[in-house]
Formats: C-alpha cells, structure tokens, sequence
C-alpha cells in the first residue's frame, strides 16, 4: 500500500462514521498503545468530518488525567501506575460521555485537568449539536470503566518499536535525551500497554482496526462487521 492510500483509508472510515444512524451524538474512541499516532488520526477524522458538512470536535484523554500526585503514588517508573493512575476515566465518563449518551442533556466538558498546570481546568459545559461526532483519543479507552462509554472504537494497532521511535524522538527533550526517552517508553509506558493488551486485548474488541506502523502507509484491517 503507497501512502497516497491513507486518504483513501481515513475517508473509508469516515464513511463508515457518518453513516451509522444516531439521533444523539456519536461518541467515537481513538485508542492504541502511547505514541501510536492517535492524536493525528483523531484530528485527520475530525477535519474530514467536518469537511463532509458535519459537526465534529476532537477531545483528549490528556485533558481527564489525574493530579501529578495520584499519577505518580506508585513511583514514577512504575508501568502499573500508569496503567491503573494516569487517567481519570470517572470524570470522562461522567463529564464527557454519558452527558453525549442515551437520555443525557447533550452539555458536555471538553477538559477536565490542565496537565501542565496540575489543577482543574476551569471551563464551563458545551452544548453539543445531536448530530456531533465526538472523536477522542487516548490510551486505555477500552477499560471496563470507560469502555461502555462509546458508540464506536477506533483502535490504531502499532507495533511498540515504532510506536516507541516516534514517541522519543516527540519526547526527547521533555526527558533530557533521546536514550532516556527510550528508556522511560520501554519502563513505564509501554509496559503499562502490555499489561493493557494483555487484559483486554483492544485490537479484537475495537469496531474499526487499523494499522499504522508506518503513518504514511495506513492499512485497513477492519471495519464493523467486515
């Protein structure tokens, strides 16, 4: 596949995004191990939606982590904590997605922790249009405490080589080098997402596979039923 598919892939998923029948907001999950590229895909969808006349927003779940120091209760290397403490899956749910659900009043909150700051962000609810596509992207989107929050689920499988490559070489100055960025993926996050695949194995679960080792070259593995 060149990469001049991956258009060719996104508008297939958009497709299938806006054709499903909803009278409420749809609330789709971008999910993948970290560094997966999610935050791109989300907004790839987002603008292609919006360029087909529909309403879309694109949220984060870095907007519902936890305090700095609930994040880190179990050491800041420690693959369990992130994977149990990073996010604040009660108040995306709560804020967020059962406002956009069945029977909710459609106001929803876009952030709910500014991370850079460890303090709540101090926002006020949105009213969403009933026909909204919500697209989020994050890690972890398919635990149970989240996972009956959306309508569809996007899963973006990415090898950890790769996904790891990309994210030190995002994250290198954050953590003072390329070589300590690798390292803090292979101790602390990427272990948190094997622990992820392992328990709930996102890829067979997710609506929509998609492949991305190579962003250029976006695959289709599944899509619904098919």
């Amino acid at each position: 596949m060149s990469g001049s598919e991956r258009p060719l892939v996104l508008a297939r998923v958009v497709d299938h995004l806006i054709g499903l029948a909803t009278t409420r907001p749809l609330r789709v999950a971008v999910d993948g191990v970290t560094a997966a590229g999610k935050s791109t895909l989300a907004s790839e969808l987002t603008r292609l939606v919006r360029e087909r006349g529909r309403p879309a927003v694109h949220l984060s779940a870095d907007d519902f982590h936890q305090p700095r120091a609930y994040r880190y209760r179990q050491g800041r290397d420690s693959p369990l904590g992130y994977y149990t403490d990073a996010y604040d899956f009660d108040a995306l749910r709560r804020l967020t997605l059962d406002p956009l659900g069945p029977g909710g009043d459609r106001r929803y909150r876009a952030r709910h922790w500014d991370l850079e700051r460890d303090q709540p962000a101090d926002e006020p609810a949105e009213l969403a249009a009933d026909d909204l596509i919500v697209v989020v992207d994050g890690s972890f989107l398919q635990r149970p405490e989240i996972a009956g929050g959306w309508d569809q689920v996007i899963y973006l499988d990415t090898s950890f080589a790769a996904a790891r490559a990309q994210g030190a070489r995002r994250d290198a100055d954050h953590f003072g080098g390329l070589a300590a960025a690798v390292a803090a993926y292979e101790r602390r996050y990427h272990a948190a997402c094997q622990l992820y695949l392992d328990e709930i194995h996102p890829a067979d679960r997710a609506d929509v596979l998609l492949h991305g080792d190579d962003p250029s070259r976006l695959r289709l593995g599944r899509i619904g039923a098919t």
